[in-house]
């Protein structure tokens, strides 16, 4: 095992070129969609892991908190909060790639952004892409909103080919922001894909964000993915939300408003939260129990392997 600082590396894949490909859970996740996308692409590529970053240097575990996990009879394992590395060696006419996906470290976070550079760089990397998802005013029955940048020409030219604007969002960032101003630095060409997912979602898991982020990532770089699966479970998803809501006048209204939005702007969302929650905190609580209890409902229905 070769150490590098808190980067612990099994051994070193050998790839050509590969895309770094990275997603975080906490600010820049909001419903899941980033780290949902990204754990698609690793199960759907069987990606084999090769390096995690020790957390001991990275976290204050008074804020992100180790979770217990109980193994079989008595024992017990301490599962600390971690960001790993997945390599997919690539296919017919797929480029490889490597995928990280971890949480959002709250510690030195230039310290953390420069060994993820150098780790791209001992790659070989050509690029590193980032994905994220943020609560906007979208509708849930309109196709999810992006946005997104690149800093080479050619991938910025096939994102503004498929509609994805570049945001004009200042204000305060997560771990991307700071990955790709380190990316910046060290002239690694970087891209970045972000999703909305609707306020009144709350923290529900949205695997309709996820899908429009690999829907994406798909056409700009060419990853030839079989999304029928996770297409299937979106459109599901968006067929509770609308049921949770059939009872809900308020909601309802509020959700037309919404899509009338988004029909006159042609989809555009910008990150940031919606202007005014107003009475409708309530209403995302009650949405959240009910599509809970649609998960539930869902598993226990499901045939034993």
């Amino acid at each position: 095992m070769v150490y590098a600082a808190a980067m612990e590396i099994d051994q070193l894949p050998e790839l050509d070129r590969p895309n770094v490909i990275a997603a975080f859970q906490g600010w820049n996740d909001a419903g899941q969609g980033a780290t949902t996308a990204l754990r698609y692409l690793i199960e759907s590529w069987k990606a084999e892991r090769f390096a995690h970053v020790d957390p001991e240097e990275y976290f204050s575990f008074t804020d992100t908190r180790p979770h217990v996990k109980i193994l079989e009879g008595t024992q017990r394992e301490l599962v600390w909060p971690s960001n790993e590395f997945f390599f997919y060696k690539g296919g017919d006419r797929i480029q490889p790639a490597v995928l990280m996906i971890g949480t959002e470290p709250n510690l030195r976070w230039r310290g953390f952004c420069g060994e993820v550079v150098r780790l791209a760089r001992s790659l070989g990397a050509q690029r590193l892409v980032t994905m994220g998802s943020l609560v906007t005013e979208a509708v849930h029955t309109r196709p999810v909103p992006l946005t997104g940048f690149a800093t080479d020409d050619a991938v910025q030219v096939k994102l503004a080919s498929r509609g994805i604007s570049r945001s004009s969002y200042e204000g305060p960032t997560g771990i991307v922001g700071a990955l790709h101003d380190a990316c910046r630095r060290a002239e690694l060409p970087t891209a970045s894909l972000w999703a909305a997912s609707p306020f009144y979602l709350g923290s529900t898991p949205n695997p309709k964000t996820a899908l429009g982020l690999l829907d994406a990532l798909d056409e700009v770089l060419e990853l030839r993915l079989d999304l029928a699966d996770l297409r299937v479970v979106a459109e599901e998803f968006a067929s509770q939300v609308t049921m949770a809501v059939q009872d809900n006048p308020e909601m309802q209204e509020r959700i037309h408003t919404l899509e009338e939005q988004y029909d006159a702007q042609g989809g555009a969302s910008e990150p940031g939260p919606p202007a005014d929650f107003g009475s409708t905190g309530a209403i995302i609580a009650d949405l959240e129990s009910f599509l809970r209890k649609q998960r539930a409902s869902g598993s226990e229905d499901e045939p034993e392997a």
